[in-house]
C-alpha cells in the first residue's frame, strides 16, 4: 500500500468516524503540513452528502473545512512567527534553503506580502506552506487571515 493509499484510508476513516469535527481536524492538519489532502477529505464529505440527501450538509461541510484550513494556517503563521528565521538560517539546509534564498523570499514578501499569500493560497504545493513565510517574515495577522 503507497503512503498516499494509506493516508487516504485514514482520512476517510476519521471522517466516516468524527463527522464534521473529522472534516474540521483533517483540514486543519493538512494546512499544518500534515499530509492529509483536502482532496480525499472533501470528496468523501460530498459523498456523505450525497448519500444523506442533504443539502445542509453541504454547506456545514464547506463551512466546517474553510474553519479548519485557517485553523491550521493559523497555527503555521505562528510556527513561522516563533521559530523564524533563526530556525530556517539553522536548518534550512536540510530543506534546500539557502541564505540566499531567504533573502530573496524575505524581500518578496516586504513588497508583496499580502498578495503573495494570496495568490499563494492559490497554487499548488504552495498553497500548503505559504502561511510558514507569511509568519516568518512578520506580515501582519489581519493582512495575512
Amino acid at each position: 500500500m503507497t503512503l498516499f493509499a494509506l493516508l487516504a484510508e485514514v482520512a476517510t476513516w476519521f471522517i466516516e468516524t468524527f463527522g464534521l469535527i473529522g472534516i474540521l481536524v483533517t483540514m486543519a492538519a493538512e494546512s499544518c503540513l500534515i499530509p492529509l489532502p483536502s482532496e480525499i477529505v472533501m470528496p468523501f464529505a460530498g459523498y456523505v452528502a450525497w448519500r444523506k440527501s442533504s443539502w445542509t450538509f453541504i454547506l456545514e461541510a464547506t463551512l466546517i473545512a474553510t474553519l479548519g484550513n485557517l485553523i491550521g494556517s493559523i497555527i503555521l503563521y505562528y510556527i513561522g512567527v516563533y521559530l523564524g528565521r533563526p530556525f530556517a538560517e539553522r536548518y534550512g539546509k536540510y530543506f534546500l534553503l539557502t541564505r540566499d534564498k531567504l533573502e530573496m523570499a524575505e524581500e518578496w514578501f516586504r513588497r508583496y506580502g499580502a498578495y503573495s499569500v494570496f495568490i499563494g493560497r492559490m497554487t499548488p504545493a504552495i498553497r500548503t506552506v505559504i502561511s510558514l513565510p507569511a509568519g516568518m517574515f512578520k506580515l501582519s495577522k489581519r493582512k495575512f487571515i
